[in-house]
């Protein structure tokens, strides 16, 4: 494709080069809008600018990616509600036996958990589980948030919902759910195994030191999270501060239901307990004893009396008989209906899980993709037999907002040429059908997803990567599809701002409640650089 018009490629430029400024860096000082209304902002010049008509913006908008993704999403909704990711959280600290342990369970976990529900959705919630799972051992937290968003990269690179650009590689490629995840799973479990061994390897002194300290303070830490998590000494006060006068009150309330012999019974202990407190203080109790010990006659005759008409009246023995029937049956019918509301969440939680794998199957059987996940979405809101609204507000639609805007600007850059100008210098050393070729067309994807951002470079890229490939065969466009989804992917792990996942962790750990800790950019750099380098270089050799 030769360069459009030099006015419609200047103009071209500017529009696509503010969405960048705005997708890369949100809070610009000359222009804080963020990341959906830079998209926006680039779509509208766009069209102002006359670089694509508003008919060709309006078809530049993808809807079966958009409808992937609002299912998706959807899905992730239900599936924590469901307690799915609670789940995960407990998994991480089950018997552990270690930090290293700790390290590698928290990068297979986050690995599996984003392959199927995206690594976005991961990180959001197992990063405060990893953090106090870290500050309960007193393990430095930078290993792991480390492990928790490169694990999620990577592992969300097997499957076609695992990230964003993903779904836009399966959508445009129409490469089947299994097929997919046939060609990229064994460079995932490899490139996770890699990926923990460097994480070990730079950080095992730190985690050694750690684990030193850990032991001289295991009682302090384990008392301290007993007392804070499960029970506090406050709570229990009022059982063992009740005054005499409390007693009593509980004492009369028992006593309304025992027989006149107890109750004279605890009137003695009550008359000892008394006359013991009077000669302690020195009071003269002869007039006492004789006053009390006639009001107790009075009390006992008062009490036979009462009883004795009771029984002889049918009609208040019939009352205090269902009076007493209906607690009772009061108490039953309450823990009826707790065990009805228990087994009723247990069958909806069973519900929610056996309709995300036949989600999962549908697509494994080829069906379509979008379609499956819209139908498992609706599936279970008709299930969960209440208003959906809560529910559906979680779901992140500015993020559908976002590709919209992307959709269009990206598709206004292509108008101007530039892309394809690009990629025919690049193209004929990046044949896919030479190692070399691999390496440089690797090289430049690597590069292109940590400036332009990883979806972008899909857009940009996909279609051309795979017109070079189809020249050669057809097996060639759907290894070039798949080297794309997994480099793209990968090169997430470079920096900090290279994945929106890192972005998720590092906020979540700033504002963890109690918890914060600040993950820096050039603490991450310093991983992120061997591992993207390494990680990258493995799952190339293991695509098939």
């Amino acid at each position: 494709m030769a360069l459009a018009s030099i006015p419609k490629v200047v103009l071209g430029s500017i529009a696509f080069g503010i969405f960048w400024v705005l997708a890369v860096f949100p809070a610009v000082p000359f222009l804080p809008i963020g990341r959906t209304a830079g998209s926006l902002l680039g779509a509208m010049l766009m069209v102002i600018f006359r670089v694509i008509t508003p008919d060709q913006a309006y078809a530049a908008i993808d809807l079966p990616i958009l409808g992937l993704l609002f299912g998706t999403m959807v899905v992730s909704v239900y599936l924590e509600r469901a307690d799915m990711f609670k789940y995960l959280g407990k998994l991480l600290a089950w018997k552990s036996g270690g930090d290293k342990d700790l390290l590698c369970r928290i990068c297979l976990i986050s690995a599996i958990s984003s392959a199927f529900f995206t690594n976005d959705t991961s990180c959001v919630v197992l990063t405060e589980f990893v953090l106090k799972i870290a500050r309960q051992h007193n393990l430095p937290p930078h290993p792991f948030l480390l492990a928790l968003a490169s694990s999620a990269n990577i592992g969300s690179s097997a499957t076609p919902i695992g990230n964003p650009q993903n779904l836009v590689i399966a959508v445009q490629s129409k490469i089947a759910f299994g097929t997919f995840l046939i060609g990229l799973l064994p460079a995932m479990l490899v490139g996770v195994f890699v990926n923990a061994l460097i994480l070990l390897c730079m950080y095992w002194r730190l985690l050694s030191i750690h684990k030193d300290v850990e032991d001289a303070i295991t009682e302090a830490v384990a008392e301290e999270d007993v007392s804070s998590h499960r029970f506090s000494p406050a709570t229990m006060s009022h059982c063992t501060s009740l005054n005499s006068h409390e007693w009593n009150s509980r004492l009369e309330s028992t006593n309304l239901q025992n027989s006149p012999d107890v109750r004279s019974n605890v009137e003695t202990l009550r008359n000892r307990t008394s006359v013991s407190v009077n000669e302690i203080h020195g009071t003269p109790s002869g007039r006492l004893d004789s006053a009390r010990n006639s009001d107790t006659s009075k009390e006992l005759t008062n009490d036979v009396a009462s009883q004795i008409s009771e029984e002889s009246d049918p009609s208040k023995m019939v009352a205090s008989v269902d009076r007493s029937n209906g607690e009772n049956s009061m108490h039953l019918s309450e823990g009826n209906e707790s065990l009805t509301m228990r087994w009723k969440r247990i069958l909806w939680k069973s519900c929610v899980y056996i309709v995300t794998i036949g989600m999962l199957i549908s697509m494994l059987l080829g069906l379509n993709m979008s379609w499956a996940a819209i139908t498992a979405a609706l599936a279970l809101v008709v299930l969960d037999f209440m208003d959906a609204r809560p529910s559906l507000e979680k779901v992140s639609y500015s993020l559908l907002i976002f590709f919209c805007g992307m959709f269009i600007t990206v598709e206004g850059f292509n108008k101007t040429g530039i892309p394809s100008a690009l990629w025919d210098l690049m193209e004929p050393y990046a044949q896919i059908n030479h190692h070399s070729g691999i390496a440089v067309l690797a090289l430049v994807i690597l590069v292109l997803s940590n400036l332009a951002s990883n979806v972008p470079t899909v857009l940009l890229l996909g279609g051309r990567v795979a017109a070079a490939a189809a020249a050669i065969s057809a097996a060639d466009e759907k290894k070039a599809w798949l080297i794309l989804a997994w480099v793209s992917t990968v090169a997430g792990n470079l920096s900090l701002l290279g994945s929106a996942a890192n972005l998720i962790v590092c906020e979540q750990a700033r504002r963890a409640t109690h918890l914060g800790y600040n993950l820096s950019f050039w603490s991450h750099l310093k991983f992120g650089v061997p591992s993207t380098v390494i990680v990258t270089a493995v799952g190339l050799i293991l695509i098939r």
